[in-house]
């Protein structure tokens, strides 16, 4: 079977919607953890203004003091020219750029027009002119919440317009939990046929539990790079009925129990996983750090142990 590569969002992802600021400690701390478990990248912070998230305020002391290990790209959000400029000077490994292939929802989340976005992303792709790789995430490409279905065709423009302008890779997101498995087999097919060159990821929420259907559904029609987060934390404060992404520990341990290379160790993933909740101060949505994996046995009901 073919190696599947993770991408940890959390501490972005994750992170940008806690109503409480986790200390920059902590978030230090969480990241060099999981660099130790074998993801290929981990999403560390984004460079947008303070004032629109005050959560990732601390976004240069988290990225001049993590511990950086090899095989392990540090990636970060940008959503303008001055936040690619601070992620240069940062050092991060991957520029993530953001907009929706929804003109309601990008109108929402970045406050300007599609045409707007696309043309202020390709000013940083320019500016950027190679010298660190560049990924576009494309929210809503499988339903906007407040428009309904968003056509497969689009979105295949907006991937091969961005194509065009020599980004390394773009990702596919089901930003509200709109997507059904047969959709996504539909989509990873003709992106596949069109696109083979582009590195393709797919990030899937789980606000109606289809969260790894879908991922299972992506694997299937080939794709090898999926987003997940620590726990299942995030969600989109700018699309009705959110919530969080689908849990990084409960996809690797269904993929590892299918007999897929993750290249994740899973005892130490869970580790992690079980720390979340006093980092966030509640309960978190992830499954397997709290039932354990299918491998871990109990003794039966009524048993004596001595």
């Amino acid at each position: 079977m073919k190696r599947i590569f993770f991408n940890e969002v959390a501490t972005r992802d994750g992170f940008q919607i806690e109503p409480a600021f986790i200390p920059t400690d902590t978030k230090v701390a969480l990241v060099n953890a999981l660099s130790t478990c074998g993801y290929a990248k981990i999403e560390v912070t984004s460079f947008t203004s303070p004032k629109a998230i005050p959560m990732l305020r601390d976004a240069e002391e988290v990225m001049g003091r993590i511990r950086r290990l090899p095989g392990v790209e540090y990636t970060v959000l940008v959503p303008n020219q001055r936040g690619a400029e601070r992620a240069m000077e940062a050092r991060a490994d991957e520029f993530n750029l953001v907009m929706s292939t929804s003109e309601t929802h990008n109108l929402a989340n970045l406050r300007m027009p599609m045409a707007r976005s696309f043309a202020a992303l390709s000013d940083i792709i320019r500016s950027v002119d190679g010298r660190t790789p560049i990924n576009v995430s494309l929210s809503c490409s499988f339903g906007c919440p407040m428009e309904g279905p968003v056509s497969q065709d689009d979105v295949l423009a907006w991937v091969g317009r961005f194509a065009d302008l020599g980004v390394r890779g773009v990702t596919i997101c089901d930003t509200t939990g709109m997507a059904h498995p047969a959709q996504v087999s539909r989509m990873v097919e003709a992106l596949q046929q069109r696109f083979d060159p582009l590195q393709l990821t797919l990030h899937f929420h789980n606000t109606r539990g289809m969260g790894l259907a879908n991922l299972l559904a992506a694997v299937q029609g080939g794709i090898i790079r999926f987003d997940g987060s620590l726990g299942g934390l995030g969600g989109c404060p700018y699309a009705p009925g959110a919530s969080g992404n689908i849990s990084s520990e409960d996809a690797i341990h269904m993929l590892d129990a299918m007999g897929y290379d993750t290249g994740i160790d899973i005892s130490r993933l869970l580790a992690v996983a079980r720390q979340l909740p006093d980092i966030v101060g509640h309960d978190v949505p992830g499954q397997v750090a709290k039932a354990g994996r299918i491998t871990d046995l109990h003794a039966p009901p009524g048993s004596s142990q001595t």
